[in-house]
């Protein structure tokens, strides 16, 4: 789960008037017709200093409840920035942006301009706010503000592990969205995104769409593919999970034990270089010594929160462990956690906590990162079995002290109001799965599930690697060529291939 910046844009349709207008019984789903045109789109131009030149905005009306086309209507913010050489153009790139909870539009603006440069016109580049993001209609919980920090979304259990505060907690947040959220909450799910896409698509004048889709929008974009083949082109999921339609989000939580256990040795090994020597970061003498110092650390907090620059939010053990999850996604963010951690050991100073650990995240932020994954799939709700799962969990894999085992929100949720959707081999063959070994959010051993699930239809390009976000992010000069080789031409390894570190 990633935190964004958002542009605030007026929303259509408030929340209240939406919720109240939901049918409580509607027919089935209908998907809509293939070969008509959507709503029209209105662009405007949109470029902010500083961003990409020649960003366009507009709004997508998109149904509340798909099986009430025509009745009340949500708006999402839509993005693209239109190829610079007309007549190499081939059609529309869609990023779907991960999360859940993350900004299309904000991706786009951060990424486009290396995009557009290794796309060389192929494509307008095009993305969005999923329903309830930035700019797209939202909805909140109204949750306390305690509720709504990282540390407290995520269930860090206590320091000796035990879970009771963990359940009270998701318990009165599940509670909380029931009574605020309405309609439009129990909105936000995968397959609404897929329809909404679908919707984008038509609006677009697309017969099909291309599209580069990032960590759980890789799971979003392997639903498009499976609902809408035939509106598929050059397919690129970027950083998958396993998409067991039985657990969906509790999976990809539960993985993220194994997953920091792997990527953990390339923390170590900078953390140990003796080029950190300089920079006043080395942590240890050697790699292997740095997993128990971090380790001793976390523990001493849990007994000794230590004070932070932040008034009234001290470091914690739990708050150190979310910074080094943070820090696992890239190189980039090494320094950050080896300076939380030397000031954490030093009496005389007061630790600097990273902005997502400083405060609350927004209520509307944290409603639409719980909403999806519990909307998705029912998720268990007994504490015993949970407290046993945190325990063994915990001795398995220390760096993550149970978390990912633990009890969530999504436990004392209303029940999914459809399946979710099986992934299978049914399809064109246009996908391209490109994924790092090491990655600590989306670990390689469940990306294997989504390459078996796609079958025929995929190929999948292993980096030998760590971090999450391959493709012009974390991954490797060989695969970066790859994935746009695939894109721009059409060409896809014939069969599974690896690009070396």
């Amino acid at each position: 789960m990633t935190t964004y910046a958002h542009r605030t844009l007026l929303l259509t349709l408030s929340v209240a008037t939406v919720a109240a207008t939901l049918t409580a019984a509607a027919p089935a789903v209908r998907a809509d017709a293939p070969g008509t045109t959507g709503p029209a789109l209105t662009w405007r131009p949109c470029a902010e200093p500083g961003g990409p030149a020649g960003q366009e905005c507009a709004r997508l009306p998109v149904p509340l409840d798909y099986r009430d086309s025509d009745g009340p209507q949500l708006s999402l913010a839509v993005t693209r920035m239109r190829s610079e050489r007309p007549a190499a153009r081939r059609g529309t790139l869609l990023v779907i942006p991960g999360g859940p909870g993350g900004s299309g539009v904000h991706r786009l603006a951060t990424k486009g301009p290396a995009l557009r440069k290794a796309m060389a016109g192929a494509y307008d580049l095009v993305s969005f706010d999923p329903r309830g993001v930035g700019g797209s209609t939202r909805a909140g919980c109204e949750l306390d503000a305690a509720d709504r920090h990282l540390v407290t979304l995520r269930s860090w259990p206590g320091p000796d592990g035990e879970i009771g505060g963990n359940a009270a907690r998701s318990r009165r947040i599940a509670e909380a969205c029931r009574r605020h959220g309405g309609g439009v909450l129990r909105s936000f799910t995968t397959v609404n995104e897929a329809r909404d896409i679908d919707r984008l698509r038509r609006a677009l004048g697309e017969e099909k769409l291309s599209a580069w889709a990032y960590s759980y929008g890789t799971y979003v974009g392997a639903v498009y593919a499976q609902k809408y083949p035939r509106h598929t082109d050059r397919w690129v999921l970027d950083s998958s999970s396993d998409p067991d339609p039985t657990r969906v989000g509790r999976g990809w939580l539960a993985n993220i034990s194994a997953g920091a256990d792997a990527r953990f040795p390339d923390f170590a090994a900078w953390a140990a270089d003796p080029a950190r020597e300089s920079q006043g970061l080395r942590l240890a003498r050697r790699p292997e010594d740095v997993r128990p110092l971090f380790l001793a650390l976390a523990a001493k907090l849990d007994r000794e929160p230590k004070e932070s620059t932040t008034p009234g939010v001290p470091l914690t053990g739990n708050r150190l462990r979310q910074a080094l999850q943070n820090a696992l996604q890239s190189d980039g963010l090494f320094a950050e956690t080896a300076r939380l951690i030397q000031q954490a050991q030093n009496p005389a100073a007061e630790p600097v906590l990273p902005d997502t650990l400083a405060g609350p995240l927004p209520d509307q932020d944290a409603a639409a990162i719980t909403a999806t994954v519990c909307n998705d799939v029912r998720w268990p709700a007994s504490v015993p079995a949970h407290r046993r799962a945190v325990a063994a969990d915990r001795a398995r894999h220390p760096l993550t002290a149970g978390m990912p085992a633990n009890i969530t929100p999504c436990g004392f949720w209303q029940a999914p109001a459809e399946p979710p959707t099986r992934i299978t081999a049914d399809g064109p063959s246009n996908i391209l799965m490109v994924q790092n070994r090491r990655d600590p959010y989306a670990p390689y051993f469940g990306a294997l599930k989504m390459r078996r699930a796609l079958g025929e239809r995929a190929r999948l390009l292993t980096l030998e690697h760590g971090g999450h976000g391959a493709y012009l992010a974390n991954g490797t000069a060989c695969g970066d060529r790859t994935v746009t080789a695939f894109l721009t031409t059409g060409r896809r390894p014939q069969t599974d291939t690896r690009c070396g570190g």
